[in-house]
C-alpha cells in the first residue's frame, strides 16, 4: 500500500513577500501585473481573497473588488530558493518526489522509515521544519495515492493537515465534490450537475455506459476516482512537451502587420528558453498561439521539415490570424517536444 504525501504551500509567491516585509501581514496583497495594464495575479493572500480576489484574475478586476489591494510585481528569484529550500527537507524523507510547481509536490514515503513510517507524522514534521526555516506554512494531504493525497491537503487550508486512513478512505471519497477530480474543468461540471452528480458518491451511482456516452474515455477515469482509485505512480522526472513563449500586449495589436512585427522579440526570447532547457534535439513542430480581444483564441502547427526556420512562424501567424481577422491581445510561439523515448522507438524500428 503506498504513503503518499501532497505538501502545498498556502498563497506561496505572496507568504514569502509577507515574510521578508512583515508590515505585510495584515494588508490585502496579490503578486502580479500592475491593474493599470493587462496584468493578472499570479496568487493573492487570504485577506485579499476575503473580497473575492483570485489567482488568474485580471488585475483590474481584483482591484475592483478590492481598492485597498497591493499588487507586487514579484521576485521570481527569490520564490525559487525558498522553493529549492523545501525540497531539501523533502529529501530527507524520500528521494520519490514528482513536483507540480514552486510551491506544490506529491512525495511517495512508502519506504521511509521515519517516524516508524508513518506518513502522517512525516507531514507534520516537514510542515513544522518548513514554517521554522523557510518562515512560510504548508498543507498537507496524506493518503494512499495521489488523487486522495492532492484533495486532502486542501481540506483543512490554509496552514492544515488531513490524512485519509485506509479505514475512512470510501467515507472520505463519498463527499468529495467531483470539481476537485483533476480534468473536470466547467463544462464537465455542467455536464455531471445535469446528471444530478455534484459528489463523487453521486458519481459512482452513474451507469458507467452513461459516462461513456457523456465523458469517452475519461468515463473509466471519473468511475476509477469516484470509488478512490488512482494507481498513478509518484513520478520523479516529469518529461517536458513542449517549450515556447507568450507576450500579452498592453493595446490590441490591429493588423497582422503589427502582430508579426512583435515576432522577433518573441522568438529571441524562445531561443533563449530552448538553449536554456538544452532541448533543440527533441524539437518536432512549429507552434502558434494567438488571443484575439474578444478571448477567442487558436493554435497552429506544423511539422519541422530540415533546419529550424523563423520565417515558418511569420507565415504560421497569417494563417491563424486569418481565421478571425480581429485586433491580438496575445501572441505565443514555440516548439513542440519529441519525449525522448518516441526517439528511441525511431531508433530501432519494428520490423
Amino acid at each position: 500500500m503506498r504513503k503518499v504525501i501532497h505538501i502545498d504551500a498556502d498563497c506561496f509567491y505572496a507568504a514569502v513577500e509577507m515574510r521578508d516585509d512583515p508590515s505585510l501581514k495584515d494588508l490585502p496583497v496579490a503578486i502580479g501585473g500592475p491593474s493599470n495594464s493587462r496584468g493578472v495575479l499570479a496568487t493573492a493572500n487570504y485577506k485579499a481573497r476575503e473580497f473575492g480576489v483570485r489567482s488568474a484574475m485580471p488585475s483590474s478586476l481584483a482591484k475592483r473588488l478590492c481598492p485597498d489591494l497591493l499588487i507586487i510585481p514579484g521576485n521570481m528569484s527569490k520564490y525559487r530558493e525558498a522553493s529549492q529550500q523545501m525540497h531539501e527537507i523533502f529529501r530527507d524523507y524520500t528521494d520519490i518526489i514528482e513536483p507540480l510547481s514552486l510551491d506544490e509536490a506529491y512525495l511517495d514515503v512508502s519506504n521511509s522509515t521515519a517516524f516508524g513510517g508513518s506518513a502522517t507524522l512525516i507531514a507534520q514534521d516537514i510542515r513544522k521544519r518548513i514554517e521554522c526555516s523557510i518562515g512560510i506554512t504548508v498543507s498537507a494531504g496524506v493518503a494512499t495515492n495521489k488523487f486522495l493525497a492532492k484533495v486532502a491537503s486542501d481540506w483543512n487550508k490554509p496552514n492544515g493537515i488531513k490524512a485519509v486512513t485506509p479505514d475512512e478512505l470510501q467515507s472520505f471519497v463519498e463527499n468529495i465534490p467531483v470539481a476537485r477530480i483533476s480534468g473536470v474543468g466547467k463544462v464537465a461540471q455542467e455536464k455531471l450537475q445535469r446528471m444530478g452528480v455534484v459528489v463523487c458518491r453521486d458519481l459512482k451511482a452513474v451507469p458507467l455506459e452513461q459516462l461513456i456516452k457523456s465523458f469517452g474515455s475519461m468515463a473509466y477515469r471519473l468511475l476509477q476516482f469516484s470509488q478512490g482509485i488512482d494507481d498513478r505512480p509518484v513520478q520523479v522526472s516529469r518529461e517536458r512537451k513542449s517549450v515556447s513563449v507568450e507576450h500579452t500586449f498592453a493595446h490590441d495589436l490591429n493588423s497582422v502587420d503589427e502582430s508579426v512585427a512583435q515576432l522577433p522579440n518573441i522568438l529571441e526570447e524562445l531561443k533563449i528558453r530552448v538553449k536554456r532547457n538544452r532541448c533543440e534535439q527533441h524539437i518536432c513542430k512549429y507552434y502558434l498561439k494567438l488571443k484575439f480581444n474578444d478571448f477567442t483564441q487558436t493554435t497552429i502547427e506544423r511539422p519541422i521539415v530540415g533546419k529550424l526556420e523563423d520565417s515558418v512562424f511569420t507565415a504560421l501567424l497569417i494563417e491563424a490570424h486569418a481565421r478571425h481577422n480581429k485586433p491580438v491581445r496575445l501572441i505565443g510561439a514555440g516548439y513542440r517536444l519529441t519525449p525522448p523515448i518516441l526517439k528511441q522507438l525511431e531508433l530501432f524500428p519494428s520490423h
